[in-house]
């Protein structure tokens, strides 16, 4: 055989096999996965793994997208490849049980009539036609849950959205939460006459109310929810130790002025001081709510408030505070995936002390940079953004006002459980040491990891923080914040614990750190400038409605103030005027800088590997033009 005719032959045969073993891989290789990425995008988190080995029935998954719509769109098309790949991930790691299936919903077809009676909404995208891009989950038993739209923001939150609803298909049941709350609104026996927040966690899952005065938790609660509870004896406490050193999950509402459990109003003049708080739980968590309220200029909603003339102004009030995504934690899944703001009143502050060994203490939401404390009892009543400012005084760093506790605890009540209350009733008496006896035995750390949400704020749920009048919508991510909060916990274990994945992009760390530093340091200045400017108009405005309405001088403010007055509100103004000025100078020096670093890094990516060939090609050139030394 001639060396061309081997070579021919050699060829033939190599591709042969080399289309063999691809052909024999895909079939014995197909659930086999090498993940190089840095933050292991494709590798599924061990709670994934868990539900999807606890699938009992096949899950169904269609993937619904336009592909010509989303074409249109870089963002759009990226994330369908992150789905589709990580659908592909589930699929393989299931052995079976999950079965995917992807449909281009065009107009008019049959597509998209599955999409719409699923409940996929058609998502205008500017065109003629629109966007469908969302996820079906169907069960054996014809359960249905949806993904209705996978925004390309809430990638960090994509594998847990879809594990849950995958834990959801294989587990119909809706999971039971107990609720115990001195709040109306949260106690209602009817939820219709109740919050809106009661109204959707009773949409979502099955609710037990306990009595102010209960002596058991059932066993077969998922999560445990204390919204501004009532003041608990000893054995109660217990009774929520050892429910939580057993594996279970709490979302704790405190508030260390409370002002919509006294009065029900939340602009109430009432100054009765509502406080509730974590008790000995807490110190033995590590987490205590700290005794005074917080303000924050830096996140003051606008609120109604009556001026010294009888009016009623919407003016930025610092104890009213809308919290925005920025200052939320972008990789739990409880907050991840809200994008409003979330509205507290009066919320307080969570102290952290030294938890247990294995225990993790996680901020959720913070505040600005620069809060202060103001006493709670004057929090309590109908404060001013005046009087708070006069109380102001600003702290250097920001106070977190929702935290996430995980881990192994230990108990509460080392000594052992606490004596019960015996009726004077025999009966009742008998009764009760007989429901003691049933109990199980007190336990001294947890034979599980507890998962526990503490938010500083009871007020936040009432309607009148972000829900609109007479029409019911949500205009802010409260009543989201604990229904994220119930979901997560209630999901299971593993589930619970499931945090967002990394996304697809990696961002430019060393840059995004200079940027939040040069961020931080303007918005102090601008948050001090603010305060100061607040202070002064608050101190004009009390100079200028001095003088009365009426009479000789009526219409000219100063005729009768003092000469120290007229000094003072001559300066005043003056100081407006140049707070005014140092405020749109720190804006703009912001800007400044953060233009300078884009024009940088604008510069060093278009022109950097151009001018690199040039100076290569360059030196290359010059070593090939410099003569040649003879040889000898």
């Amino acid at each position: 055989m001639n060396t061309r005719r081997y070579l021919i032959l050699s060829t033939l045969l190599a591709g042969a096999i080399l289309l063999a073993g691809n052909i024999a891989a895909q079939k014995l290789l197909a659930g086999a996965r090498i993940d190089f990425t840095e933050g292991g995008l494709y590798t599924l988190s061990d709670g994934t793994r868990t539900t999807l080995n606890d699938i009992s029935e096949p899950v169904d998954l269609t993937f619904v997208y336009s592909r010509r719509v989303g074409q249109e769109y870089p963002a759009v098309q990226a994330h369908a490849a992150r789905v589709r790949e990580l659908l592909a991930t589930y699929e393989a790691a299931s052995n079976g049980r999950i079965r995917v299936r992807e449909i281009d919903p065009n107009p008019f077809s049959e597509a998209e009539d599955e999409a719409l009676s699923a409940g996929i909404p058609a998502v205008p995208a500017g065109g003629n036609d629109p966007l469908y891009f969302g996820i079906i989950g169907h069960n054996t038993i014809d359960d249905t849950r949806i993904l209705p739209f996978l925004a390309p923001e809430q990638e960090l939150t994509l594998e847990y959205d879809l594990t849950r609803m995958i834990g959801r298909l294989n587990h119909p049941e809706p999971p039971r939460v107990a609720i115990l709350s001195s709040l109306p609104g949260m106690s209602a026996p009817d939820p219709e006459g109740g919050y809106v927040l009661l109204q959707d966690i009773a949409r979502s899952f099955e609710i037990d109310l306990l009595p102010e005065d209960f002596t058991a938790l059932a066993d077969d609660v998922d999560v445990l929810l204390v919204a501004h509870p009532p003041p608990l004896s000893s054995r109660q406490e217990w009774l929520i130790d050892q429910y939580l050193l057993r594996g279970g999950h709490a979302v704790f509402l405190v508030d260390p002025a409370a002002k919509i459990a006294v009065t029900g109003d939340v602009f109430g003049t009432s100054s009765e001081l509502a406080r509730s708080s974590l008790g000995r739980l807490g110190r033995a968590w590590g987490v205590e709510l700290a005794p005074d309220a917080v303000a924050d200029v830096a996140f003051a909603l606008p609120v109604p408030v009556e001026t010294e003339r009888g009016t009623v102004e919407e003016l930025a009030h610092p104890l009213f505070l809308g919290v925005p995504a920025i200052a939320m934690s972008r990789e739990d899944p409880i907050t991840a995936d809200l994008m409003r703001v979330v509205n507290f009143g009066a919320p307080g502050a969570l102290v952290v002390g030294t938890p247990p060994a294995g225990v993790t203490l996680t901020p959720l939401i913070t505040t600005g940079p620069s809060p202060s404390f103001i006493n709670a009892g004057e929090a309590a009543r109908d404060m001013t953004p005046a009087d708070v400012l006069r109380s102001y005084q600003s702290l250097p760093r920001p106070l977190p006002l929702a935290m996430r506790i995980s881990g192994v605890l230990v108990s509460a009540f080392p000594g052992g459980a606490p004596g019960i209350e015996e009726p004077r009733d025999p009966a009742a008496a008998e009764a009760a040491r007989a429901a003691a006896a049933a109990l199980p035995p007190h336990i001294r750390a947890g034979e599980r990891p507890a998962e526990i949400v503490v938010i500083a704020d009871a007020d936040f749920i009432a309607d009148e923080f972000y829900i609109v009048d007479g029409g019911g919508a949500a205009v802010a991510d409260n009543g989201a914040l604990v229904l994220n909060a119930l979901d997560a916990l209630a999901g299971g274990g593993e589930l619970s614990r499931l945090r967002s994945r990394a996304p697809a992009l990696r961002s430019m760390t060393r840059i995004d750190r200079m940027r939040s530093e040069a961020e931080e340091q303007y918005f102090r200045q601008q948050s001090e400038l603010e305060t100061r400017l607040a202070t002064a108009q608050a101190r004009l405005a009390e100079l200028q409605d001095a003088p009365t309405d009426s009479g000789f001088f009526a219409g000219d403010p100063e005729a009768e103030l003092t000469e120290p007055e007229r000094a003072e509100l001559a300066s005043l103004r003056e100081d407006i005027l140049d707070l005014r000025a140092r405020l749109r100078e720190t804006e703009r020096d912001y800007r400044r800088g953060i233009d300078q670093l884009e024009g940088t890094l604008k510069a060093i990516n278009i022109w950097g590997g151009p001018v690199l060939v040039a100076l290569t090609g360059l030196i290359v050139w010059r070593r090939q033009k410099r003569p040649r030394r003879a040889a000898p």
